[in-house]
């Protein structure tokens, strides 16, 4: 079972990477992005939130090291940090250490105090988030790349600058997905006249 879950997960990384959508790992679960090309963010808050991760998980590695197993997401200057610590205090500091990067407007921790999740759960995890992917693409009433779906231990994160009827019709489908036990909404809602101004002109 675990050579299985070893092959499976290697398998999914090597997807992944030859879509050129390369996940963030520290220590974690798989997690995805968008395509740059209908993102809905500005260029310069696309850059911002790569940065805000890299500086984010150095900062978490190098103050807190093994007591925390996380995985830091950056959407819109929103900061998103998924994984376990092995105690309150970690997990608080946790927030303040992400919290001081350049440029996070916002962090939601959303960890849980608890042992490291195993690689057996992770790998769970990243056939979790492919599912929801999926999904979102064939629903033809959604633009799939509006949506950054992170994915840990069986808890589905929702995010993108979406309107309310995009993320009520995405959490509706995440929610149908076996294996999910829960939805986190924590979009950036806007209004559909907001999406209209923003959107690329059709030529």
């Amino acid at each position: 079972m675990k050579k299985l879950s070893l092959t499976l997960t290697a398998a999914v990384l090597a997807s992944t990477l030859a879509t050129g959508c390369a996940p963030l790992l520290i220590g974690g679960a798989m997690v995805g992005g968008v395509s740059v090309a209908t993102d809905r963010r500005t260029s310069g808050a696309q850059l911002e939130d790569e940065t805000i991760e890299v500086k984010a998980g150095a900062r978490v590695r190098e103050q807190l090291g093994d007591k925390v197993h996380v995985n830091i997401n950056s959407y819109n200057r929103v900061a998103l940090i998924t994984g376990e610590a092995n105690s309150e205090e970690a997990r608080a500091a946790l927030e303040g250490i992400v919290g001081g990067v350049e440029n996070v407007q916002k962090v939601l921790n959303e960890t849980a105090v608890m042992a490291a999740s195993s690689l057996g759960n992770r790998s769970n995890d990243v056939v979790i988030q492919g599912k929801v992917k999926a999904q979102l693409i064939e629903a033809r009433d959604l633009l799939s790349n509006a949506f950054y779906v992170v994915v840990e231990r069986g808890q589905v994160f929702l995010m993108g600058r979406v309107t309310e009827r995009e993320a009520d019709r995405a959490t509706e489908i995440a929610r149908q997905v076996s294996g999910v036990r829960k939805v986190v909404r924590a979009f950036e809602v806007i209004s559909e006249e907001e999406l209209a101004r923003t959107s690329p002109k059709k030529q």
